[in-house]
């Protein structure tokens, strides 16, 4: 079946964010007497906050409080954002431009609108997307299906007709149960053979993405079907 749309991530896919991420969530975390380290941070990307805190409090114990760190991290890096930008990952440019007209294009990110909104429109890309679906407007974040599921409906496509770029297992997972194909450019950790079985493609930056899209030997895995 012809890929009709395209869809999104945001951190770590087409903003160098998780970097941000890692340093901002360290941060918050030792302000509250918390040592958290990268490989914390990577193993909450993508996730929604339903998943993510009892994640951490059964790294950290009942008493981290993950409302009030998160809030400080979302602090911290909108106050590093808004005096320094947004770095764009390489190849985001000539991919939405090669898109445009073409395809579909959807946002599907675990990061609120208020937020997704001054990001892109910091980076420059605002105005590429058709549609844009954040995390508060399905009942299930990633790596649950819904948000995917939203972003097909939204663009009138089936989920067998979408390409999902990610960076993280956690949304490759996602976007697999959902039904689309995925297309994982890693960006903090190279997929481990689980998330290797669910790939439709990889790349090695968003530009390549463009290849692929193009490419009738692109290896094409069986296409997914919707699962819990």
């Amino acid at each position: 079946m012809k890929i009709k749309g395209v869809i999104f991530d945001m951190d770590g896919l087409m903003l160098d964010t998780e970097k941000l991420l890692t340093r901002f969530w360290t941060e918050a975390a030792e302000k509250f007497g918390y040592q958290m380290k990268k490989e914390h941070v990577l193993g909450i990307r993508s996730l929604a906050a339903v998943f993510a805190e009892p994640k951490l409090k059964g790294i950290f114990g009942d008493g981290f409080d993950y409302k009030s760190i998160r809030a400080e991290r979302i602090r911290l890096m909108n106050d590093y954002i808004e005096k320094f930008g947004v770095e764009k990952k390489k190849g985001l440019d000539e991919l939405l431009n090669y898109l445009k007209g073409k395809y579909k294009i959807s946002v599907a990110t675990a990061t609120d609108y208020e937020r997704t909104e001054i990001y892109l429109k910091k980076a420059g890309v605002w105005g590429f997307f058709d549609k844009v679906i954040c995390g508060p407007m399905v009942d299930n974040g990633k790596p649950a299906p819904d948000i995917y599921l939203k972003a097909c409906r939204e663009l009138e496509l089936k989920p067998e007709e979408c390409a999902a770029l990610e960076d993280s297992p956690n949304g490759v997972l996602s976007a697999f149960r959902a039904g689309c194909l995925p297309i994982m450019i890693p960006d903090l950790s190279e997929p481990d053979e689980k998330t290797i079985e669910m790939l439709y493609a990889k790349a090695s930056d968003l530009k390549e993405v463009i290849e692929i899209l193009k490419s009738k030997d692109c290896l094409l895995y069986t296409s997914p079907s919707p699962r819990d």
